[in-house]
């Protein structure tokens, strides 16, 4: 990545993932008092000075079994999550590989809860690294926490800076740090355009982690057979056959009377947000399982989104030979069932074997050009007029439709504005019929096309 990276390190529950949402400005991580909520490591771009560098959150480092020094506390002081304990080897591998990634290292402690065992366990960790480390107590939030904060200068990692997360208090120093201990600005390659951000998206427990970490080619995220395992949105940056991209992993997606209050709540809340960030949703669906009424409530998110997309039927390696045998029968009955139509590409893929996976990023590049896709405005009315005269609307109380221009306003989706005499003569099946047509001069894979049907200003009633 062009950027530098810094990574946030720390044991669980001392603000880590408070601390990135305040550095990036936005709440991407998800947040809670409870320890071990952070598991895959998020990261992120953020801007300070008219710099721009990459923040990466991390799951805490937990010490099992809980080791106690003399004159120091208990490694955990509160509970960790009750499905989070069997992550813990995978949770501290995740952080180590930010580690190993970064340019400088933020090691985040806690004023009020004070130096503990697992603090120095994670100071050991960190001076075997050979980078630079900003050693930062966090929830200083009165003079008394200052104060109980020299004792972190024991760690022998320096000076101590101390911040309040939740309240911003420090921050800015902090920051202002961060930019003296990175490297120089010069040193960094020019900025490029916005790189396409294709969204992994599906139902939990469909292969949505498996399927990045087989794009990648490495452990990205953890992935475990455990529904909800993902629950923060991952934005991973990558370069294929010279083309940067940005993928977003994402929890999955629960029928609203099925989220748990809490965490999961907001996590499938983020889930549904990088819809708003992403160029192409990759959707995934579980071939075993068949599709359910949640894979087509997702798929009217991305609809209503106006999101592009391509359907990826996972643990198509899974299914019966005679199902295998009748993939076109099966083909029909999903976009039937998810409401797409032939315009949308369906691919069955593996990515557990790795079956067909290859094909994925080449199809999300190809939705990602139609997207952007805009048809000159001449040979699009011709087109309209064809069509108009092939198959002429019906007459509604005497009045028919009749449409004067047409223009293509917009990309991403795209839209085209018709003007036309009356808009309450468009009948929507007319509508679709003249999407078909237009489709057939470009068709547009995996795009949702929008229409808008004005009045003509020189149009009598």
């Amino acid at each position: 990545m062009p950027n530098p990276l810094v990574a946030i390190v720390g044991r669980p529950n001392v603000g880590k993932s408070t601390l990135f949402n305040r550095i990036i400005g936005e709440r991407r991580a998800v947040v809670s008092e409870i320890p071990g909520t952070t598991r895959d490591r998020i990261i992120a771009e953020a801007e300070w000075a008219d710099r721009a560098f990459l923040v990466a959150d991390t799951g805490g480092i937990e010490i099992l079994p809980p080791t106690v020094e003399k004159g120091l506390r208990p490694v955990s002081h509160t509970p960790l999550l009750e499905d989070s304990e069997p992550f813990i080897p995978q949770i501290r591998a995740q952080a180590e590989q930010a580690i190993d990634a970064a340019d400088l290292i933020i090691f985040l402690t806690d004023a009020r809860a004070g130096l503990t065992a697992a603090d120095r366990e994670v100071a050991d960790l960190l001076r075997r690294t050979q980078k630079p480390v900003l050693l930062v107590v966090n929830k200083v939030e009165s003079e008394r926490h200052a104060q109980e904060a020299y004792e972190f200068y024991e760690l022998g990692l320096g000076d101590v800076h101390t911040v309040s997360a939740i309240h911003g208090d420090g921050v800015g120093d902090l920051l202002d740090l961060i930019l003296e201990e990175l490297p120089p600005a010069e040193e960094q390659l020019p900025e490029e355009e916005e790189a396409p951000r294709f969204a992994i998206l599906g139902r939990p427990n469909v292969g949505k982690s498996s399927l990045l970490n087989r794009l990648l080619g490495e452990e990205r995220a953890i992935v475990s057979p455990v529904s909800g395992t993902t629950r923060d949105a991952l934005d991973t940056a990558l370069l294929w056959e010279d083309q940067p991209l940005v993928l977003i992993d994402t929890a999955g997606i629960r029928r609203r009377g099925r989220i748990e209050r809490g965490v999961e709540k907001y996590s499938v809340l983020r889930a549904a947000r990088s819809l708003h960030r992403a160029d192409v949703a990759l959707l995934l669906v579980d071939a075993v399982e068949g599709v359910t009424a949640q894979d087509a409530h997702i798929a009217g998110m991305i609809a209503d989104e106006g999101v592009s997309v391509v359907v990826l039927v996972n643990k198509w390696d899974a299914v019966t030979s005679e199902v295998r045998q009748n993939k076109r029968d099966y083909e029909l009955w999903l976009r039937d069932t998810l409401k797409f139509l032939n315009y949308v590409p369906i691919l069955f893929i593996s990515a557990l074997t790795g079956s067909r996976v290859k094909q994925v990023l080449p199809t999300a590049l190809d939705i990602m050009a139609a997207r952007y896709q805009r048809l000159p405005n001449g040979p699009l009315n011709d087109m309209i007029q064809e069509a108009l005269s092939a198959h002429a609307p019906a007459s509604k109380r005497g009045k028919r439709l009749r449409v004067y221009r047409v223009i293509q306003a917009d990309v991403a989706p795209p839209n085209f504005i018709f003007f036309v005499n009356d808009p309450k003569l468009v009948h929507f099946s007319y509508q679709r019929y003249l999407e078909n047509r237009i489709r057939e001069m470009y068709p547009f894979p995996g795009t949702p096309i929008r229409m808008t049907f004005r009045k003509h200003k020189k149009s009598k009633s």
